[in-house]
């Protein structure tokens, strides 16, 4: 029988269990990935790519059409070792490196999270201010209360559905994009034809690009997610434990994730489209934040536009909110040897349900403090960048690792790509210290 029928700590599941998971259809294999490929063009993400498509127009486009298959390389990776193992990537950190070194990178990816959290509550607070006025602190303290309470006391699957919903909230950038006038033959040659400077503020547009799209956040929660969704599903198991099931649940990793990814990416790409197309045409080149993005958009592309744009805030920000908490708690909990996993029910898992509730409550916090929302953004993806690099290298000696992976590691060619984003991101992180002063 399942663990949903065997211990108390897991959520209520349904019917009775089965030997092998059912064949799925598309929308039920869509999950994970979706949901963290959705996750990543957050308010903050918003922010930066605005930037970057105001300041730079469309030659920045190429960025995220080369990020894409790194991106889905190292998501791949981190989600084949939740579903291999059972245990996230701080689990498995911890059964495999010293404390130091774990502790460390959770410390700094709990403290990124947070800020940036806290940042894209205060985004989604002044996004709903602009739509329909009023005091934008009350509505980050009731998207705050209203994410967190979502994530602790809904049952699993209907939360998980909510998030893929939320995923449609993407498509408003969509939708501004062809309601502008944009140059599509233009689009397309920036898009494979790179049209790179070495001058400092293109460089540093570059890194905080690359930075926003491979977040160390995104590969905890992915790992996380994988594992509550062995406890989720009837049948599953830790593919240590039923290598029958490895080719099903491979494949189904494989689709999510491309499939998560290059929603991403491809909404990251009209949000450049879409304000190269009107403030980058009309001189407007410095956009701080995604809520400066959408007001700057009203006069240029119109009232409609704008509007879409301030709701796509807030629907990513409720999106984004949950994966930065869940994330950090992941990676808490394993750490620490907490009972861990959105399937368990508060009582049985009050440490990692306290640390999602603290994360929210932090991030909420920094806003009533009158910290500079743009400093702290910088600073998150200071720490971001800082915490990618080792943790993507050991994630890639974990997969290698039969200790780890049993029969399941990484072969050549998902391993190359997997130490080419690593590297990417390595060059990334030098870029940006190297740029900070100028």
């Amino acid at each position: 029988m399942s663990e949903t029928l065997t211990n108390p700590d897991v959520k209520p599941m349904g019917p009775d269990a089965e030997e092998e998971p059912q064949p799925r259809k598309l929308l039920s294999i869509l999950g994970p990935g979706l949901i963290t490929g959705a996750s990543d063009d957050d308010p903050s993400g918003i922010a930066t790519y605005s930037q970057a498509g105001a300041q730079f127009g469309y030659s920045l486009g190429w960025t995220l059409f080369f990020s894409w298959p790194l991106m889905c390389a190292i998501q791949e990776i981190s989600a084949r070792i939740g579903r291999v193992t059972g245990h996230g990537i701080a689990g498995n950190l911890k059964r495999h490196y010293p404390g130091v070194v774990v502790y460390s990178m959770v410390a700094l990816l709990v403290v990124a999270n947070t800020i940036n959290l806290g940042a894209d509550l205060g985004a989604m607070g002044a996004a709903l201010n602009l739509v329909i006025g009023g005091p934008t602190l009350l509505y980050v303290a009731g998207f705050g209360v209203v994410s967190v309470l979502l994530e602790i006391f809904l049952r699993y699957a209907r939360y998980v559905s909510i998030l893929k919903w939320l995923t449609l909230s993407l498509f408003a950038y969509v939708g501004v994009a062809f309601i502008s006038h944009v140059p599509w033959a233009s689009v397309g040659y920036h898009l494979v034809v790179p049209d790179i400077s070495l001058k400092s503020g293109y460089l540093t547009v570059v890194v905080a690009v690359l930075g926003t799209t491979i977040s160390p956040y995104l590969f905890f929660w992915q790992a996380g997610e994988e594992v509550d969704d062995v406890k989720e599903r009837d049948g599953a198991r830790p593919l240590v434990r039923a290598p029958e099931q490895a080719r099903r649940e491979f494949g189904r990793i494989r689709l999510d994730t491309y499939i998560g990814m290059a929603l991403s990416n491809v909404v990251a790409l009209f949000i450049m489209i879409t304000t190269a197309a009107t403030l980058n045409a009309h001189h407007i080149t410095d956009i701080q934040t995604s809520s400066q993005a959408a007001l700057a958009l009203k006069p240029i592309a119109g009232p409609f536009a704008f509007l879409i744009f301030a709701l796509g805030i807030i629907g990513c920000g409720l999106l984004a909110v949950p994966v930065l908490a869940g994330s950090a708690a992941y990676a808490m909990g394993e750490a620490f040897g907490w009972h861990v996993g959105l399937a368990r029910r508060f009582r049985r898992a009050k440490a990692f349900y306290g640390a999602i509730i603290a994360a929210g409550l932090i991030g909420g916090l920094l806003n009533f403090v009158h910290i500079d929302p743009i400093k702290a953004l910088f600073w998150s993806a200071v720490i971001n960048g800082v915490a990618a690099v080792p943790i993507m290298a050991m994630i890639m000696l974990l997969a290698s690792r039969r200790a780890v992976m049993g029969d399941f590691g990484i072969r050549a060619g998902l391993r190359t790509v997997g130490w080419l984003a690593t590297v990417v991101m390595a060059a990334a992180a030098v870029g940006m210290f190297a740029t900070m002063g100028s």
